[in-house]
This record gives C-alpha cells, sequence and structure tokens, in this order.
C-alpha cells in the first residue's frame, strides 16, 4: 500500500503501519476490495485513520453518530465498533454500487444492526435530524463543494462536548496553492470557515491527508 500520508516516505509510513494496531482480517479483506477497484479506492480512509476515528468516538462515549460519504464502509466498521451498547451510526451517501460494498463488509463485522444507511443527498439527510443537539460524534468525508453545508447542519446538531472530524483539509498540500480552483478552493475555504466558527474548538491534524476536529464548546 502506498502512503496515505503525502508528505510521508515510504519508509516512515510502513513505521507509522507497524507501531499502530494491526487491521483485524475484515478490515485487511475490505482494503484489498477496494483496493481492486482501481484508482478510485483512494477514496477509502487509511487503516490508520480509521483506528483513531474508532478510538475518538470511544473517548466520546457515542450513542448516535453521523457520517456523511461512507464508500466501502471502512470508516463506518471503525465508528460503529467504538459506540457506546445500543448506540448507532446513520451513513449518508449517494451510491448503491459503492455502500452494497459496504453492506457486506458491515456484516462481516458484526456491526450491520447498529448502522442505518441512507442513499440519498447528505444534505436532504442531515436536515430531517431533530434540531436538537443530539449527535455524539460526526465525520465529514464527501464531495468537497459542500463541506461548510455539511458543517452549518452539523455543528448546531453536536451536543457539548460532542466532536466532528472532517477529512482531506490539507489535499495533498494543495492547500498552499493561492491561485488554487475547484476543489482545492473548497477545502480553503472551509478551513477557513472552521477555524472562525466560534461554536468550536478546532485542531487540524496531520493524519493522512489531513483530519480536522472540531469540539463543540
Amino acid at each position: 500500500m502506498s502512503p496515505k500520508s503525502f508528505f510521508l516516505s515510504q519508509e516512515l509510513h510502513d513505521y507509522v503501519i507497524a507501531h499502530s494496531t494491526p487491521a483485524d482480517p475484515v478490515i485487511e479483506a475490505l482494503i484489498e476490495r477496494t483496493a481492486g477497484l482501481g484508482d478510485i479506492s483512494m477514496m477509502q480512509v487509511a487503516p490508520q485513520q480509521a483506528t483513531l476515528m474508532q478510538m475518538l468516538v470511544q473517548l466520546t462515549g457515542t450513542d448516535f453518530a453521523v457520517e456523511v460519504g461512507t464508500f466501502t464502509g471502512l470508516s463506518a466498521i471503525s465508528i460503529a465498533r467504538g459506540l457506546n451498547d445500543g448506540g448507532r451510526l446513520l451513513c449518508c451517501d449517494v451510491s448503491e454500487e459503492w455502500t452494497a460494498i459496504a453492506r457486506d463488509a458491515w456484516a462481516e463485522a458484526g456491526v450491520a444492526d447498529r448502522i442505518e444507511l441512507k442513499i440519498a443527498p447528505a444534505i436532504e439527510t442531515l436536515r430531517a435530524l431533530p434540531d436538537e443537539p443530539g449527535v455524539d460524534f460526526a465525520f465529514i468525508d464527501a464531495d468537497k463543494a459542500s463541506y461548510i453545508d455539511y458543517w452549518n447542519e452539523l455543528v448546531p446538531r453536536l451536543r457539548p462536548g460532542g466532536l466532528l472530524a472532517v477529512d482531506n483539509v490539507l489535499w495533498s498540500g494543495t492547500v498552499l496553492d493561492t491561485d488554487a480552483g475547484g476543489d482545492t478552493a473548497a477545502i480553503q475555504a472551509f478551513n477557513d470557515h472552521a477555524v472562525n466558527d466560534a461554536r468550536v474548538d478546532v485542531t487540524l491534524l496531520t493524519v493522512s491527508d489531513g483530519i480536522t476536529l472540531a469540539r463543540k464548546k
């Protein structure tokens, strides 16, 4: 597997993996199946990122989590495994094709009963959630142009102390480009929006392609 963190050499990436809890057979099989899809497999979260998210969900004491962008289901497995007993995860995606792979993996991982998958535009699913703050943990990893919209729907619904994680916020380092357009410009705008949101405390981690963590005040 090539490095997922663009600033790490293959040797350092291998060292990171060797000194992290290894993926179990279910995760390994899902990574292999996803890799067989070709270049689009890069949409899958890195294994060490998945482990981090499971820990964050456990540390947050999560009963209800929301994921925006599910793909083949690795991040959802990690979140679901970290839930409190009786907890549930709502997954938002628009692809029946990719999430069919996810459903198989969830069943193999024994977490399918904790996950509700909504195939619909995520913004509609989020707006249909209750307005009161009942979300303990949320993860955004979908179309970059809509990141701010997803953020604006989720932050008010986070409980105090709840955590929101957002993927790809370094965008392979192109966030430093001053004349960027497209997805790069969307990520730049999101990063500025997030750090200036007084409702949360924010830190940007250099894990994988960059992960923003926001804790609701």
